[in-house]
């Protein structure tokens, strides 16, 4: 499966080792993971300012995901569908690769459910979401 991991779930797998971490860990194992320069600058900018991380840190942690994701190169979506227009970056960078979901925390993402057939899903709910995805697949 194509996943985007929003930035809100990959400083939460970075600070905790709580459900995000295992998500993180397990989705960069199994499926395939598409980000883009914009969600990884705002990762770094969000570590940096916001949790005071050092730039080594954030530099090797910027490093170990850009070898395990594909990193696409995202268009301006043709009209703004989020509020917040970061968020528009979110879905086109999941419309440049293909995804079949994000996982999100963003309340403003998860309330559009749904963004040219790409679900938009919360951490708690990508098990069940990854499960029923598969068994769809069985033949």
């Amino acid at each position: 499966m194509r996943i985007v991991l929003d930035t809100n779930v990959l400083i939460a797998s970075l600070i905790s080792r709580g459900k995000c971490y295992a998500l993180v860990e397990h989705s960069l194992e199994v499926h395939e993971i598409i980000s883009s320069k914009f969600i990884l600058e705002e990762l770094s900018e969000k570590l940096q300012k916001k949790f005071k991380y050092e730039t080594e840190d954030i530099t090797e942690a910027l490093s170990i995901f850009q070898t395990k994701m594909e990193i696409v190169s995202p268009t301006k979506l043709a009209q703004q569908v989020c509020r917040d227009i970061d968020d528009d970056w979110v879905l086109a960078t999941a419309l440049a690769g293909k995804a079949q979901c994000i996982v999100t925390g963003d309340k403003d993402l998860l309330e559009i459910a749904t963004f040219e057939n790409i679900d938009i899903i919360a951490p708690v709910d990508f098990q069940t979401y990854e499960e029923k995805y598969i068994s769809n697949l069985d033949f």
